[in-house]
């Protein structure tokens, strides 16, 4: 999941601070990403649940409050944590380790405001082989 992502295409956007949430509002958080570096994974939680996602540093990530709304879901190999709100559902971020390590998030574009998914494309990402 936390592969190499590639070119993804979107006109208007760029790496800025964004905010975003669950689909109640109790989770809420800004990233400074750039959106049209998503990739959309196949992996079987990406895929049931239409992830597209771009990953995020720590120093680029706050919670803006939502912690006590969240829970988290692990599988596989149990090194991803998947964020989702216990209210509505929504998963709009997780937090893992890169493949040097380091602590990252991925954050589900998704969730962010004011985006325009019908301009993003996404990279296909083969999460499933991993």
């Amino acid at each position: 999941m936390y592969g190499k992502r590639g070119d993804a295409q979107m006109s208007d956007t760029k790496e800025k601070v964004y905010t975003g949430g669950c689909h109640c509002g109790r989770i809420r958080y800004e990233a400074t990403t750039d959106p049209a570096q998503a990739i959309a994974c196949n992996c079987s939680i990406c895929a049931r649940h239409g992830l597209w996602l771009t990953f995020v540093k720590p120093d680029k990530f706050k919670m803006v409050c939502g912690l006590d709304a969240a829970s988290t879901y692990q599988f596989n190999k149990h090194v991803i944590h998947h964020v989702f709100c216990r209210t509505c559902g929504v998963e709009p971020f997780a937090r893992g380790k890169d493949p040097k390590g380091k602590d990252i998030f991925a954050v589900n574009v998704r969730c962010l405001d004011d985006i325009d998914i019908a301009k993003l494309a996404p990279k296909p990402y083969d999460g499933r082989r991993l």
